[in-house]
């Protein structure tokens, strides 16, 4: 999954001074989220009109950059620049101030300052796969402490750290700092064998397990395997580095053996305004396997474990970067049910055997090729940008979300996998051995 890293290090020049989300006339509020690559989407109601959010943590402000052909009455605007990572330095948007935001029943926001995004190439849906017009961060998660529970998929809001249920007691709780309007705490970070307390931001909106920067962290070394990847696409361009395992990640008493560390290199964060001692990230590959629960205003957070706790941290084996390229109409033959009465006088549907048949037509997705891997089994294969998938092993791949691909080509072992793309509208079959590029390696 290449999304990983959109806007986490998106840094704004113009912090406002609004007041953030109110809890209304309750002690707490529950909403509902969607879970698509360990990424958290919430339906966020901007001046009357429904869209989609992705929350970061990893962000100071709220952006917005799709309304997917819908209409929203932004006033008070002005046009700024701000600084993000990659390989340019600076991008336009439009900042509107006093919109009304609210977020289920009880969770709003009358004064809520926005920045959209200009530049038409920076759309998330399609890396993503479904339709996503934003993002929102701090201004969440300021005034009251916030719950995450993965497995239920729900965002527990309270009004403050004395309406928390008896049940937190079974939560581990760690100090936590709010910098830059970002949260950011203490872990261990062991590379091969010996552990380094780091300062780690917080990261909801990367995809990833860690992320480590090198040039930040004395006498480091890389550990073999690793290999030279694109780590996703920030503000200001795509990000580069390397990837490979660690030993372990320690959270207090929680130990993930293993994990998978991404390590931009030193070009990506060269217009990065860091925090003071800051090594790196703790992403939502982390975050899933926990219910958490951010008090920024009591600089805490807390952990509970899941079931996903010792899940093995996967990688893509094909080495393929792969984008919903748009919807498309299918036409599909269904075969005419008659209704009978049977015995009894009850009316059942049974199928027409005089092979009459209608056609119904709906919208499916299109997958398309937008990248391999230096030296991957896909790009091996003679797989080229902007092919699109058509079946992977023997599953129709309109049938799938961009989801379930990657899970799919996900591994830690060596397993075959049967594609069929289409180049220049000419099928074409290839098959290739998914590989786990980065073993952790005992020394």
């Amino acid at each position: 999954m290449k999304i990983k890293l959109f806007l986490c290090f998106f840094w704004s020049l113009w912090i406002s001074a609004q007041d953030g989300f109110v809890l209304e006339n309750a002690d707490k509020t529950v909403i509902k989220f969607k879970l698509i690559n360990n990424l958290i989407f919430i339906p966020m109601n901007v001046n009357g009109v429904e869209l989609t959010f992705m929350l970061d943590s990893g962000i100071a402000e709220t952006l917005l950059f799709s309304l997917e052909n819908k209409e929203v009455d932004f006033k008070n605007i002005e046009k700024i620049t701000f600084k993000g990572l990659g390989e340019t330095v600076s991008v336009e948007a439009l900042k509107s101030i006093k919109n009304n935001i609210r977020i289920g029943a009880n969770f709003s926001d009358t004064s809520h300052t926005v920045f959209i995004v200009l530049d038409e190439d920076f759309n998330i849906s399609q890396d993503i796969g479904v339709p996503v017009n934003g993002i929102i961060g701090y201004y969440f998660f300021k005034n009251h402490p916030i719950e995450i529970n993965y497995l239920k998929k729900t965002i527990t809001v309270y009004k403050d750290s004395s309406k928390f249920p008896k049940r937190v007691k079974r939560y581990s709780e760690f100090p936590m700092s709010v910098e830059m309007n970002k949260p950011y705490m203490f872990a261990d970070v062991e590379m091969k064998h010996d552990k380094q307390s780091s300062k780690l931001l917080l990261d909801l909106g990367n995809t990833d397990s860690v992320w480590l920067f090198p040039i930040l962290i004395q006498d480091f070394v890389y550990n073999r395997p690793n290999i030279d990847d694109f780590l996703g696409r920030g503000f200001s361009g795509d990000i580069f580095g390397k990837r490979s395992r660690i030993n372990s990640l320690s959270i207090g008493n929680f130990k993930l053996n293993k994990p998978i560390a991404s390590m931009p290199d030193e070009f990506s964060i060269q217009h990065l305004k860091l925090v003071k001692d800051r090594k790196g990230s703790i992403g939502s590959e982390i975050f899933r396997r926990f219910s958490v629960i951010f008090d920024y205003s009591g600089k805490k957070i807390y952990f509970k474990a899941n079931q996903h706790l010792d899940d093995p941290f996967l990688i893509d084996g094909s080495g393929l970067e792969i984008k919903q390229d748009g919807l498309v109409w299918e036409k599909e033959q269904v075969q005419v049910q008659t209704a009978k009465k049977n015995s009894a006088g009850n009316e059942i549907n049974v199928l027409d055997n005089s092979n009459n048949f209608q056609y119904k037509f709906s919208l499916k997705p299109v997958f398309i090729v937008s990248g391999t891997r230096k030296d991957s089994p896909a790009q091996k294969a003679g797989i080229l940008k902007n092919d699109e998938l058509v079946n992977i092993d023997n599953k129709t791949t309109k049938e799938l979300t961009l989801s379930k691909i990657h899970a799919i080509l996900k591994t830690t072992t060596s397993r075959k996998v049967k594609l069929e793309i289409k180049r220049n509208g000419l099928p074409m079959k290839v098959d290739f051995i998914l590989e786990d590029p980065i073993p952790y390696i005992e020394e």
